[in-house]
């Protein structure tokens, strides 16, 4: 599951990875009960297996370890003054403690699923019991994701695995987003796990001379899961093939600035000056191409966007000259906390509307838990104060319209774009300074991107300081990708629309609907 993700795109895998977890962790939880307290007494003097805690783990190390190992990509952090070896020591705690939290994430699905498997399943028939896992296992596995999305350590839920390659899957995106495409790929991986559980108990059953299963429940299993496979990818097809109308008058054409400006000198007075230098110039060429407005990335110009600051910004000089509307990424200042955040700047210089990043990066834009991890590992952020985050029910209006806004990490967090959409947001801006990772981080980040347009039937424009820049339309295909740490300009026209998905309109229905349907599936398999 780890090599699924951008940039090998090995979605295919993703189908079948889950299977041999599955397959374990059922038979250890059947042999014996991973909750002591719930077990009975004959089971309570059999210990639970070790294998049945090491392995959800282990696979958990695997998948987050080698789809996030560009965290490490941070190293070295000599720029900002930390020494090689504390930056190499603080690249892999922080790549250490992600892997960590997505593997325990992994071993609560792994405690509840054994738990049914030993406790509920038997209470139905040899034939019922394969699907009740399967069910409960995808609920519980969709459960998992939404509480790791809710929390300020989440990217690597397992629809990303398909994008932005199997565009066809994610349009189930637009039924209940990532929950709808992550219960896909776990529905197919569990059916063909069950399938191979009921072939060993036919083969080798618990006792001698009992055959538990059938070979017709082990055919049925194969038959239904590419029954599965085909028909969500069919139904995501048509999603995908739906005609999307989008009249001249909703035209917007943008341009995207993609700054180019190392970190290791970003915030010394060299990466001030090109800054400063490349923003100006390249606002000026894409206002004589006659777009409406310019997109810069992340924190483009690194200082606070004050009245005193800007007065005497070449760049905010530029607007007054020009007179075309300008996304500015910069600092903002409430109270005495800085925001990292995106302003709106019209044509007169006045500043429209800002909306303030609201999912910070733990440990570099703030510190969870301050109080213990602040003694062990310092910011890696170079600012001199924490960042404040923004409020998640703020909306970004513009003269075009209002606008649905990710800044960097915002982009991983479905549920802030499916608010905005449904608020009116009738297209995307995303803005990133992607350059303290490597290579795959710029295009896991575009992936998410690629997803956020596909749920909320969007068009997308992605500026970042050294790529990927992108359009992208509400279908997910990508209509335009920059090079990666080069200078780039780009100009091109999107869309602004007002449709609202399945999910822009009910959000995670498909979750409950699923826990519906395993209240229900309880009660008949205890009656039956």
């Amino acid at each position: 599951m780890g090599i699924t993700p951008a940039p090998l795109n090995l979605w295919p895998l993703a189908w079948i990875a889950l299977v041999p977890l599955w397959v374990l962790v059922v038979e250890e939880g059947t042999k014996r009960p991973p909750i002591a307290f719930l077990s009975n007494r004959e089971t309570k003097s059999k210990p639970v297996n070790g294998w049945f805690f090491l392995l959800p783990v282990l696979w958990g190390i695997a998948y987050h370890g080698l789809a996030l190992f560009w965290i490490t990509g941070i190293h070295p952090m000599t720029w900002l003054g930390v020494p090689w070896l504390a930056s190499l020591a603080i690249a892999s705690f922080c790549w250490v403690f992600i892997t960590l939290w997505g593997a325990g994430l992994v071993l609560i699905w792994a405690l509840g699923q054994g738990l049914f498997a030993a406790k509920f399943a038997p209470l139905s028939s040899a034939f019922f019991s394969p699907f009740l896992r399967v069910l409960i296992g995808t609920t519980l596995w969709c459960s998992v994701e939404y509480l790791g999305s809710s929390t300020s350590l989440w990217w690597t839920s397992l629809a990303y695995t398909q994008s932005p390659t199997n565009l066809v899957i994610l349009h189930l995106g637009q039924l209940s987003g990532t929950t709808a495409v992550t219960a896909a790929i776990v529905a197919v991986n569990g059916l063909i796990a069950e399938a191979w559980i009921a072939w060993q108990q036919h083969a080798h059953p618990p006792i001698q001379g009992r055959k538990t299963t059938t070979t017709s429940v082990q055919n049925l299993l194969i038959f239904l899961a590419i029954i599965l496979f085909l028909v969500l990818h069919s139904l995501g097809f048509l999603l995908y093939r739906i005609p999307r109308i989008d009249p001249a008058e909703t035209a917007l054409t943008v341009g995207i600035i993609q700054g180019n400006i190392p970190n290791d000198i970003k915030l010394n007075s060299e990466g001030w000056r090109r800054a400063l230098a490349g923003y100006t110039s390249g606002y000026q060429e894409l206002a004589d191409r006659g777009v409406d407005a310019v997109l810069t990335p992340e924190t483009a110009l690194p200082f606070l966007w004050t009245k005193d600051n800007r007065r005497y910004s070449e760049f905010y000089r530029a607007i007054l000259d020009k007179g075309v509307l300008a996304w500015v990424g910069t600092f903002g200042k409430e109270g005495n906390r800085i925001t990292n955040s995106l302003f709106t700047v019209t044509a007169t210089g006045e500043t429209y509307s800002s909306y303030d990043k609201v999912k910070l990066v733990p440990l570099g834009e703030f510190i969870p838990f301050e109080e213990i991890l602040g003694r062990i590992i310092n910011r890696l952020s170079p600012l001199e104060a924490q960042l404040k985050g923004g409020n998640p029910n703020q909306v970004f209006d513009t003269p075009f319209g209002r606008a649905i806004v990710g800044i960097c990490y915002d982009s991983a967090f479905s549920a802030l774009f499916r608010r905005q959409a449904a608020a009116g947001g009738e297209f995307i801006i995303s803005a990133s300074n992607d350059a303290h990772y490597t290579a795959a981080m710029a295009i896991q980040h575009h992936a998410q991107d690629v997803m956020r347009a596909i749920e909320t039937d969007r068009w997308a424009i992605r500026a970042t300081n050294t790529g990927y820049s992108a359009i992208v339309d509400p279908q997910g295909r990508t209509r335009w990708i920059s090079e990666l740490n080069t200078y780039q300009l780009h100009s091109a026209t999107i869309y602004r629309r007002q449709t609202q998905t399945l999910y822009v309109r009910w959000g995670e229905w498909l979750l409950g609907l699923l826990w519906a349907i395993c209240a229900i599936a309880f009660i008949l398999s205890r009656r039956q």
